[in-house]
């Protein structure tokens, strides 16, 4: 094999006995997960909003900018089911910083030990006040000690059409939102939540076993090529592929990020609010696509934007609360949208 050992890792049982979740936690974590199952089966009208950083990282502005979603989710929760943005591993396209779970410090070398108590440590401490948390299933390997905490699970576009992945989707009790894959094929896009909401039999922790198939497989369509793909036509060509499958609790969730918001070949977050609001009214005078549309997902931390991370002038980043990968929309214009969004959709 073409590599070294660095460490043993210790085991993710001692990982988790050293962070450990409360009761109420478990309890918490179940509901959430069974109130964002009612919305993608169509029982609750909730708008299921998954919002927060494009990475988790520092953990302080992470937590801070918690506690602010906190306090606005008591205002908004009769219209919106807040999911907090908890994301710790990234993908590349080529290289890169691949998140905290990997390298916590990212001006140090990875240490994925530190990386993994700092990532578990940060997503119990948002989960303990309350708020469900998702994150991006990016190394299926190592979920144990995180899906436990989290209410909802997305496949990225790089990921979705990887058969590991799909299994994984498969087998997990949580409701998982498969993105379109970066060439943008609709059809492809929903044979992945066919993979998804199908049984398999595959390998975990050294046993052959066999998935159920989760029925709570939905669609995340977040752009393609630089274009978006929210228009109806697109939701009317997915319609369709999901119709053909027949999709159980056929869903989608639109991410307002990614290729969904880039003009000019350039990702301009401030224009999220304005998607959104522009699919609600397109979606008016077709009430069977509308159906289908459960929510939204926007990029969102503290300060506007995003830094690049110079490695050899640390002490010139930004700690307080702007993104080091994605630009992410600001707090105030996040907290208006949401207070605005909850508004409309209340009189809905």
């Amino acid at each position: 094999m073409n590599y070294s050992i660095i460490k043993k890792l210790p085991s993710i049982e001692k990982l988790i006995q050293d962070f450990p979740l409360s009761t109420m936690g478990h309890q918490q974590i179940k509901q959430d997960r069974e109130e964002i199952k009612n919305i993608i089966e169509g029982k609750e009208h909730r708008l299921l909003m998954i919002v927060g950083p494009c990475s988790a990282w520092p953990k302080e502005s992470v937590i801070e900018y918690a506690q602010r979603l906190l306090k606005l989710n008591k205002k908004i929760k009769h219209a919106i089911k807040i999911v907090m943005r908890v994301y710790i591993q990234k993908p590349r396209t080529t290289k890169g910083w691949t998140g905290p779970v990997n390298q916590p410090d990212p001006f140090a070398n990875p240490d994925i030990e530190a990386g993994i108590r700092y990532a578990r440590e940060m997503m119990i401490k948002v989960v303990e006040m309350g708020l469900p948390i998702a994150d991006e299933a990016l190394y299926t390997h190592n979920a144990k000690g995180f899906l436990e905490l989290l209410s909802w699970v997305a496949i990225g576009a790089r990921s979705s059409e990887d058969q590991e992945h799909r299994v994984f989707a498969s087998a997990i009790d949580c409701p998982v939102g498969l993105k379109n894959p970066t060439h943008g094929s609709l059809e492809i896009s929903v044979n992945s939540i066919v993979a998804a909401q199908h049984p398999h039999v595959a390998v975990f922790d050294g046993y052959e076993v066999q998935t159920y198939g989760n029925s709570h497989a939905h669609l995340v369509l977040r752009g393609s090529n630089n274009q978006p793909n929210y228009s109806i036509n697109h939701l009317t060509e997915v319609k369709k592929y999901m119709d053909y499958h027949q999709i159980q609790n056929p869903s989608i969730i639109i991410d307002a990020s990614h290729d969904n918001c880039i003009i000019d070949n350039k990702k301009s977050p401030q224009l999220q609010p304005s998607i959104v609001f522009e699919i609600i009214k397109s979606l008016k005078n077709h009430p069977d696509l509308k159906k289908l549309i459960k929510g939204f997902m926007i990029e969102s931390f503290i300060k506007e934007g995003n830094q690049k991370i110079a490695l050899d002038h640390p002490t010139q980043i930004d700690l307080s609360g702007l993104s080091i990968t994605d630009p992410c929309l600001s707090w105030e214009k996040t907290e208006e949208f949401l207070l605005e969004l909850a508004e409309c959709h209340y009189e809905q």
